[in-house]
């Protein structure tokens, strides 16, 4: 294969994509619209990608050059990552177009969390034969001293395989999946309803530090048991295998409970408004258990959190609380009515909540 292009070389560009690249021993070639960035890593001519907690030895990626547009000569890609922010998207389809070869088809994948990257670079991309797929991030990356990162030890990048049309990059840690709408409910439901466990238990508690709530002895309980209810109820309906879904729900875990990685509760259980919308990461990840029948009593307490939980600075959700209550949440939000299960388990959560969460808590954890 020839060189891989990465687009965008900022933190998760150079420090997640890049470490995976070099990781499998491929040459890569760095495009960034900041000239000092540019100037730089071709200056020093390589860096580190330390991991948090020293988990593993750090990773020194070399084997890379790094332009800026002008400079760019995209003649013999065959597979492009782009890393940017999602705003940037289509300025980034507008210069693939001046540089992309006539003729070859070249393969792209986005590494962006956003809504549809890769429908919103391919409309940018005009008169190119070009296969745009799309990933979703999980590696969290933050800047270290100078061009070097420090990253979580996240081991592989999911695409879309269907996007890429056949083609398989020949990178064992990117990993093509197909149905990958399935794949992105099973990070929905697995990880994001998990992360929503801590942080609307853990601001209940009292926690403003999300590292220290995931370590809460309550909350870690709570994590395990609706992870062991969430992995059976993925395989049993989408038909994933035990050992993966298992490994991907504890590399969920290991990165919410790494205390290395600074992040707080409030920055995770803001909008609590639109993850409590239906078929959103707390109630259609309890509709789905319910469905399989497995227990969905972890996150129906999560939903009951939720609905108590208080932002004086979001005046969207703040407003929603004061005008519908939780009986109109529960409906025109989650869109349960008072004859569901749901409704009435949520519903007498929020007043157990009200009166003594670590109780209420205790009677989940203690619920077979």
């Amino acid at each position: 294969m020839s060189k891989i292009v990465v687009i965008g070389a900022g933190k998760t560009g150079r420090g997640f994509i890049g470490r995976l690249l070099a990781e499998a021993g491929k040459e890569i070639l760095f495009i960034d619209k900041n000239k000092g960035l540019v100037d730089r890593l071709n200056k020093e001519k390589a860096f580190r990608v330390s991991f948090f907690g020293g988990s593993r030895e750090p990773v020194l990626v070399g084997n890379y050059t790094a332009c800026s547009w002008e400079n760019a000569d995209l003649s013999d890609a065959e597979l492009i990552f782009v890393s940017v922010c999602g705003q940037n998207l289509k300025d980034v389809g507008a210069e693939l177009t001046a540089h992309l070869p006539a003729g070859k088809k070249v393969h792209i994948i986005t590494c962006e969390n956003a809504s549809h990257p890769s429908k919103t670079l391919r409309d940018a991309i005009i008169g190119k034969t070009v296969a745009v797929s799309e990933a979703t991030v999980f590696c969290t990356t933050i800047e270290d001293e100078g061009i070097h990162i420090n990253s979580e030890n996240y081991p592989y990048l999911q695409c879309d395989a269907d996007l890429l049309e056949g083609y398989v990059p020949e990178v064992s840690s990117v990993r093509a999946i197909g149905n990958f709408s399935d794949f992105l409910t099973r990070k929905l439901y697995t990880y994001n309803a998990a992360s929503c466990v801590i942080a609307y238990v853990g601001a209940l508690l009292g926690y403003t530090d999300y590292g220290a709530a995931a370590n809460d002895p309550a909350i870690l309980a709570l994590l395990d048991k609706n992870y062991a209810s969430t992995n059976r109820a993925m395989c049993r309906r989408f038909g994933y295998d035990m050992q993966d879904q298992t490994e991907f729900a504890a590399l969920s875990k290991k990165k919410f409970c790494d205390r290395t990685i600074v992040d707080t509760v409030a920055r995770n259980a803001r909008e609590p408004h639109r993850k409590l919308g239906a078929g959103e990461r707390i109630i259609g990840a309890a509709a789905l258990l319910q469905a399989q029948g497995e227990d969905a009593s972890v996150l129906e307490l999560t939903a009951a959190a939720a609905l108590l939980y208080q932002d004086s600075a979001d005046a969207v959700w703040t407003g929603m609380q004061k005008e519908k209550g939780i009986s109109g949440i529960l409906a025109d939000i989650c869109g349960l009515q008072p004859a569901d299960t749901l409704y009435q388990n949520i519903s007498a959560l929020v007043a157990a909540l009200s009166q003594d969460p670590k109780a209420a808590i205790s009677t989940v954890l203690n619920r077979c």
